[in-house]
């Protein structure tokens, strides 16, 4: 998992498919990036801002009751303890301190299950920068919290109507005003996906992740777990936790939702300014992923995680929203964690296959990349009604 070079690709996957009006905010962002990740400096404030305000490092949990009721060895890397509930507060800080090199006061993003508009909403109150969160219609509803917390902390929400008014819609609108507003806007894009150097530099603010959780897991198991869970949609917090495993002979499983799974369903094809596996129908139009979960409502996987598919080294499995909802209540019955729906999907597998495709006695590691406060109405609601 090493640096994709100046055409921004990972095998056969990746690019820069996007408008001549936008190519120069491309290049200037790779520029400012590469410089500040060359920069000790840069790498300094990054990591400070993310221990002394972000809560980092975020622990290893050992889930002792549900291990045993599994036969195998469940350990979690609790990103859903940092600051604003997940893992998007690492990329979206290390943006933030870019938006503020390239000497730009206003930040826009997308979001879906509102986290990473959580998180850039707070880097932007933090940095004193404007920002404008594009997110789809049915995600504010179903998200009305989180819709509540960005407007709470000084960002704009912009609701979008379009299309099937979710993710991909948001991403839709977010690239659109970058076009319009690019001389003075960043584009804080939040998962690995979009023209380079997005899936690339975002996989590098996301590596702490693995890197983490790998000296966590040689301390608790004194090597690497047998089996990596992440779930997926875009595919940061897997990305960024694949990265400190790759090099071992750990197995590395992507879980999506069953309603989308690009990885698996989808196939190759551009869109949002990257090539990389999509769902699409035989004349190329983009279809919609439906999920319980707002945040894996995504028509494609980031770039690298087609390669990595595409090369043998991760797997791509999927969970239903039954058995994501069973997931989410298990682990709160046993364990008094309430996890988001989003890595519940990488729950549900583990659960479903522990003891079949999971050996007994396996060690597994999943990334708890967000809590569940977000999504307690909502699963009160599909369980109140007997889904």
């Amino acid at each position: 998992m090493g640096d994709p070079g100046p055409t921004g690709r990972f095998g056969d996957f990746g690019g820069r498919y996007v408008p001549e009006s936008l190519m120069p905010a491309c290049l200037e962002l790779e520029v400012a990036f590469r410089e500040a990740w060359a920069d000790p400096e840069f790498h300094r404030h990054f990591e400070s801002i993310l221990a002394t305000y972000g809560g980092r490092p975020t622990p290893v949990t050992e889930c002792h009751r549900l291990s045993d009721r599994l036969g195998i060895r469940l350990l979690l890397k609790r990103e859903d303890l940092a600051h604003t509930g997940s893992h998007k507060l690492n990329n979206v800080i290390g943006q933030a301190l870019l938006t503020e090199r390239m000497g730009k006061p206003r930040m826009i993003a997308e979001t879906g299950a509102g986290q990473h508009g959580v998180a850039s909403a707070t880097a932007a109150a933090l940095f004193g920068l404007e920002c404008t969160v594009f997110m789809g219609e049915v995600d504010t509803q179903r998200q009305a919290l989180n819709v509540f917390r960005m407007e709470l902390l000084g960002a704009e929400v912009r609701t979008v109507t379009s299309g099937s008014r979710t993710l991909k819609d948001a991403v839709n609108e977010a690239l659109r005003e970058w076009v319009a507003t690019v001389e003075d806007t960043h584009y804080c894009l939040g998962s690995v996906m979009g023209p380079h150097p997005f899936p690339y530099m975002v996989r590098e603010f996301q590596r702490i992740v693995g890197t983490e959780a790998r000296a966590q897991c040689e301390a608790l198991l004194g090597g690497a777990p047998d089996v990596v869970v992440a779930c997926v949609g875009g595919g940061s917090n897997a990305i960024g936790t694949f990265s400190g495993f790759v090099d071992t002979g750990a197995r590395l499983v992507g879980v999506e939702a069953a309603g989308g799974a690009a990885a698996t369903n989808g196939v190759p094809g551009v869109v949002h300014g990257m090539k990389s596996r999509l769902l699409q129908d035989e004349d190329g139009q983009i279809l919609e992923a439906l999920s319980i979960s707002a945040g894996l409502d995504s028509p494609g996987i980031g770039p690298e995680h087609a390669h990595l598919g595409a090369i043998g080294r991760a797997e791509y499995r999927s969970a239903t929203d039954e058995e994501v909802l069973g997931a989410f209540s298990a682990l709160a019955e046993t364990e008094g964690i309430i996890p988001a729906l989003e890595p519940a999907h990488g729950l549900a597998w583990i659960i479903a296959e522990a003891g079949r495709d999971i050996p007994a006695g396996s060690s597994v590691l999943l990334t708890l990349s967000g809590r569940g406060d977000k999504d307690v109405a909502q699963v009160r609601e599909l369980l109140a009604g007997g889904r």
